[in-house]
Order: structure tokens, then C-alpha cells, then sequence
């Protein structure tokens, strides 16, 4: 440790990201990327930006995005705020608006994304990580009690179960003091989004990112959608930190993304198909797996061990996510490839599994 940190840096524990391998050869099936690329009108758009428009600075709310992000969902360019990637969006809310020990400690669940406890250590944010019903779903009525702020994922992480729109929808109207963050990384895969609760709970924030449904992961584009009081923090919060958050390259890709319709519509149903046919033939092996809304499945076999499946895989160049956690030691998270690198997976299990 260097004498030049900080306390604060010095006691950190920062987030570890999954493992991105290279190599051609190599099956990726651990970091809930979309396996199919990029909509060709969104590739279009970057590549008609690519100009010597790129010395001027981008504007600095990105407001087409914003607007275009606001048509789609019906809602006004003053109930978005974007940024890059649902990360630092997140960041900005755990900053802003998540932070009131005066109300008590902000509330998540014990498994979930592993980003929530990062952020509190480095806001300094008081919090109670509430445990997951011994079925892995979220519990919301343990969120009934004196709180900071809620926020979950939805469907959950690393699990991919979904909380029912008709139990948010009573949190939200339980806990009208605290802000409620329901962070929908995953929902475009399955369920219903909160996002059609956010003009009558003004204490809602529904977060969302193109890294996952719109194939954009690499272009790094988050946003969030809430009342214009929510979302003028959040600004608040980013013009004292960067005022210029998405390059004109971002917001290009990201106002496209909303464009192809058709796109979006085909490439997500293909990852519904697969997973709902990987769910079948894991379980035809005998794995447990969780029922999942995600893009990833969530499955344990009780003849071995997760360690020992994800270090067979890796030897055949297929790279899923194990998270060494308590009660989550033996299940490995799988994100839902293309038809034929679920058949390379499915294959290299019954090798492994000897049926």
C-alpha cells in the first residue's frame, strides 16, 4: 500500500469485474454480454460520426439522447439523466440521493450486484445488506422498516429472479420518504418494467443500460428514468464531476439503438429461446437452475462442485463466472449464448459430467 493514499482508498475492497479473456478461440460466457452484435443502423451511426466533429467537445447533457430515450418511454427529456454506462449512473445515485443516515441505513440484498457495497464503502454510506428468502427471490417485505433508500435489481443478480411489478409498486407506496432504485439491467429479457411507475411515485428511480438488450457494452451507455426532482440531483452530482459524461460517438449509438425496433425485438427473443432451452437441457443434466428473466441462467449441480465444472470448462476455452460467496458457492452464473456456443457448452458438461 502506498503512503500516499488516502484512508479511504486505503480500506477500499473495489469491485473485480469478470475475467475477459482473449483469443479467437475462446467461449465467453461470463460477463451477461449479448452475444449478437450491434444493430447495423447503430453501427452506421458511430461511423457517420467518425469526423473531425471529434475535436469540438460533445455536448454536455447529451440532450438528443436524452429526448430520444424520453419519446420512447413517453416520458420528458427532464425525467433522464445518462451516463456512461449504468455504473456511473449508479455512482451518481448512491452519491446523490441514497445517502440519508438521519432516515437509517440504505437497503439491498445480501446477493446481488457486488457493485451496491462498493459504492457505499466509497461514499462512506451506511448499510444493511437484507438476506434473500431461502429460495434466492428478493423479500420486499423485510424492506419495510426505517431506511436511507432501497435499491435491488431486478430481475436480481447474480440469480436472474424478478420481483413482480404489483410488489414494487406496494414498496413504493410503503416507503414514500425514501428514495426506491430499481436497477433494470437485465428486465428487456423478461418481466415488467417499473419504468411505467415513474410519473406517480415521485420517489422512484428506474436504472437501465445498453450493455445488455441493445448489444452496446462496448460503447458504455447507462441511463436513468425518474421525476425531473430525481434526475436534477443526479445532474447536480455529475456537472461537479464531469460535464461532458458520453462522447458524440455514445450518443450517436445510443440515439440509434432506439431506432431498430426490429432489431432489438429479434435479437432479444433469440436470447429468450436460448435460454429457455439451456434452462431445459441443464436440468436434463441434472443441475438445479434458478428460473431466471435475465440473459444468464443460474444453476448448481449437487454431484459436483461448481469449482470443478468451471475449471474443466476453462480447460476447453469456455469461461462462465463462479462467485466464491457464501450460499452462492456452488452455483455458476451462465450467460445465454448463441444456439451454437450453448451446444459447445452443453457438450463439454456431458464430457464432464460423463451422461
Amino acid at each position: 500500500m502506498s503512503n500516499y493514499w488516502s484512508d479511504i482508498v486505503r480500506d477500499l475492497e473495489p469491485y473485480t469485474p469478470g475475467e475477459q479473456p482473449q483469443g479467437d478461440n475462446i467461449t465467453k460466457l461470463n460477463t451477461n454480454e449479448n452475444p449478437y452484435g450491434p444493430s447495423p443502423v447503430v453501427l452506421q451511426a458511430i461511423a457517420d460520426r467518425l469526423n473531425e466533429d471529434l475535436r469540438r467537445y460533445p455536448p454536455p447533457d447529451a440532450g438528443e439522447l436524452r429526448q430520444a430515450i424520453a419519446d420512447y418511454y413517453q416520458l420528458s427529456a427532464e425525467q433522464v439523466f445518462v451516463g456512461n454506462g449504468s455504473d456511473e449512473v449508479l455512482a451518481h445515485v448512491f452519491k446523490g440521493l441514497l445517502n440519508h443516515p438521519a432516515q437509517g441505513p440504505l437497503l439491498f440484498p445480501d446477493i446481488s450486484y457486488s457493485f451496491y457495497p462498493v459504492f457505499c464503502r466509497l461514499f462512506d454510506i451506511q448499510f444493511d445488506q437484507v438476506p434473500l428468502a431461502d429460495d434466492f427471490s428478493v423479500d420486499l417485505d423485510h424492506y419495510r422498516r426505517p431506511n436511507g433508500g432501497i435499491i435491488f435489481a431486478n430481475p436480481n443478480a447474480p440469480t436472474g429472479i424478478l420481483v413482480p411489478l404489483a410488489d414494487i409498486k406496494n414498496l413504493l407506496a410503503d416507503n414514500p420518504q425514501s428514495v426506491v432504485v430499481v436497477d433494470e439491467a437485465y428486465i428487456d429479457f423478461g418481466g415488467q418494467s417499473a419504468i411505467s411507475l415513474v410519473d406517480r411515485y415521485p420517489n422512484l428511480l428506474v436504472v437501465h443500460t445498453l450493455s445488455k438488450s441493445r448489444s452496446l457494452a462496448g460503447m458504455r451507455i447507462g441511463y436513468a428514468l425518474g421525476s425531473s426532482e430525481l434526475i436534477a440531483g443526479l445532474d447536480r452530482v455529475k456537472n461537479s464531476f464531469n460535464s461532458y459524461p458520453l462522447s458524440h460517438l455514445q450518443i450517436a449509438a445510443g440515439i440509434a439503438a432506439f431506432v431498430d425496433e426490429d432489431y432489438f425485438r429479434h435479437t432479444r427473443q433469440q436470447v429468450i429461446t436460448e435460454r429457455q432451452r439451456l434452462t431445459a437441457q441443464l436440468q436434463g443434466l441434472g443441475f438445479e437452475v434458478l428460473p431466471s428473466e435475465a440473459n444468464f441462467v443460474f444453476a448448481s449441480h449437487g454431484q459436483h462442485t461448481a469449482a470443478s465444472i468451471a475449471a474443466y470448462l476453462r480447460q476447453k476455452n469456455i469461461v462462465i463466472r463462479h462467485f466464491k460467496k457464501p450460499r452462492i458457492d456452488q452455483f455458476l452464473r451462465i450467460t445465454v449464448g448463441t444456439e451454437d456456443q450453448n451446444n459447445l457448452l452443453l457438450d463439454a458438461l456431458k464430457s464432464h459430467l460423463n451422461v
